[in-house]
């Protein structure tokens, strides 16, 4: 998909299609009023009949608008004038893509920035319609036969002339291009069945970015190099599969060598049937999904090095399968981690933990400034939060807060859930250093903690994206969240050049 920002002279433009925006009661966004006196009040007599409500989800396309050397104009509904959010500009856009697609339409000029909010600048705006529309375009087509959209090139009308300000939409689309690209890598790499995206294939695409950029550096060690470093945890959870696990480790330098990294831990369980714990078996498919924390951060880093974002990031990506067997770890099994520290299985499908544990020990070598780790770990997060903020829990609270805010800039939300220690005592066991769950009573939270026995020297935060991290039903697939709220995250780490 191609997508820039111009000033267009809609008098003299020949485009295929125009699209502007139509609010409640019939008003007209300034792009819409421009082209209402150009056709001598076309676009308001059509207002007059009804045809369209404003309301979001609205749409109507105007063939051979009078005054005008574009074929088309397609009017969508942008709803109350200064209500606008991330979420409904986002719906705006993906209602105007999907309806450009449905008409064939291969290039448009999409005029949509000029929406009056208090909260989203023009430019922010821009950076939303670019991702909306990577978003929306997007289709899983790799094993099947689908025909592509037939949106091919965008052109986002940004009515400010000054060169500031065209300069700075010019990097909202690149930021939105960036973000995109990364959050459909995540997405493709989700949406893969548990037969291909095994952690083998994983570590192959972990590999594979190297060719595409130069400041990016992958390490995958195998099952015998995770047995040196003592990583008991980890390996407890893969002993079911016949598949080996991999522990992936990707580095970008951008910054000087001497800056400490940020680091990203996805979990990266590429099946997880629950084990000798097995999972019911109704909607046992989208256990293909319990990697898309690890299909996240290796989004997230597709978009920094995209942008070149002058910071030294780290991801980390535990992959295993989480398979029954003879030889799979049962409940009441103790193993030791990486860390020292001794853990109890009461539950084999509370895995995700027991990778991600020794994973967090592991990245203590990098010195790193934060750490951040994401994954679909508790079903009840999504029993507490539902599908549209992550859950984000942390050991401190100015890390919690810069997530929280890039989450609120990105349009991609998480919500604080405590991380006290009065939940400590549910991990209690008789036989080890700790349980691997800490009962039926704040699922979430105790993950957490468990987690948290495993940062003490970390500057960390734990993203539960369990509920955002994919859709079931009738729109079934991965959603590429949390990339956005990530890579914001970084970007605010490298100032205020990415600030919009």
């Amino acid at each position: 998909m191609e997508i820039s920002v111009k000033t267009i002279n809609f008098e003299t433009v020949k485009s295929p299609c125009i699209v502007i925006g139509v609010l409640d009661k019939h008003k007209l966004t300034d792009s819409a009023k421009q082209i209402d006196q150009l056709s001598h009040g076309f676009i308001t007599q059509i207002l007059r009949r009804g045809d369209i409500s404003g309301d979001i989800g609205d749409s109507l396309m105007l063939h051979d608008v009078p005054g005008l050397k574009s074929a088309r104009v397609l009017l969508v509904g942008c709803g109350k004038s200064g209500e606008l959010t991330h979420q409904k500009f986002s719906n705006i856009i993906s209602n105007a893509s999907t309806e450009l697609s449905k008409a064939k339409i291969k290039n448009a000029i999409i005029s949509l920035t000029d929406l009056d909010n208090k909260s989203l600048s023009h430019t922010m705006l821009a950076r939303l319609a670019t991702e909306a529309i990577h978003q929306n375009d997007y289709r899983f087509s790799e094993l099947k036969k689908d025909s592509a959209p037939s949106l091919k090139k965008v052109t986002l009308h940004f009515a400010e002339k000054h060169e500031t300000a065209m300069k700075k939409a010019r990097l909202a689309v690149q930021i939105g291009q960036a973000i995109g690209k990364g959050r459909n890598t995540a997405r493709d790499l989700g949406n893969l069945p548990g037969n291909i995206c095994t952690p083998t294939y994983l570590a192959k695409q972990a590999s594979s970015y190297e060719k595409n950029y130069s400041k990016l550096k992958t390490t995958i060690l195998n099952q015998k190099e995770m047995e040196k470093l003592g990583m008991g945890s980890l390996l407890s959870v893969s002993k079911g599969s016949r598949t080996p696990p991999k522990f992936i480790v990707m580095q970008y330098s951008g910054g000087k060598k001497a800056d400490r990294p940020y680091v990203l831990v996805g979990k990266g369980v590429t099946f997880d049937s629950g084990g000798i714990s097995i999972k019911p078996g109704a909607q046992m498919d989208e256990m293909k999904f319990d990697m898309c924390g690890a299909a996240s951060v290796m989004g997230t880093m597709v978009s920094v090095n995209e942008l070149k974002l002058p910071i030294n990031v780290v991801a980390i990506v535990p992959s295993v399968e989480n398979m029954p067997d003879g030889a799979a770890s049962k409940p009441g099994d103790i193993v030791t981690s990486m860390s020292g520290q001794t853990i109890e299985i009461l539950n084999t499908d509370a895995e995700g933990r027991l990778i991600l544990c020794d994973a967090l020990t592991y990245s203590e070598k990098f010195k790193p400034k934060a750490v951040i780790d994401v994954a679909t770990l508790t079903g009840a997060c999504v029993i507490a939060l539902g599908a549209h903020p992550a859950g984000l829990l942390s050991n401190q609270q100015k890390l919690a807060d810069q997530i929280l805010a890039a989450g609120a800039d990105s349009g991609d939300r998480a919500w604080q859930l405590p991380l006290w220690d009065d939940y400590q005592e549910q991990l209690k066991s008789n036989f080890a250093d700790m349980a691997n769950i800490g009962g039926r009573e704040a699922g979430t939270v105790t993950a957490a903690c468990f987690l948290s026995r495993f940062t003490k020297k970390l500057n960390w935060a734990h993203l539960d994206i369990a509920g955002v991290a994919w859709l079931g039903g009738a729109n079934k697939g991965a959603t590429g969240r949390p990339v956005p709220l990530l890579t914001q995250y970084l970007m605010d780490r490298c100032g205020k050049q990415y600030a919009l």
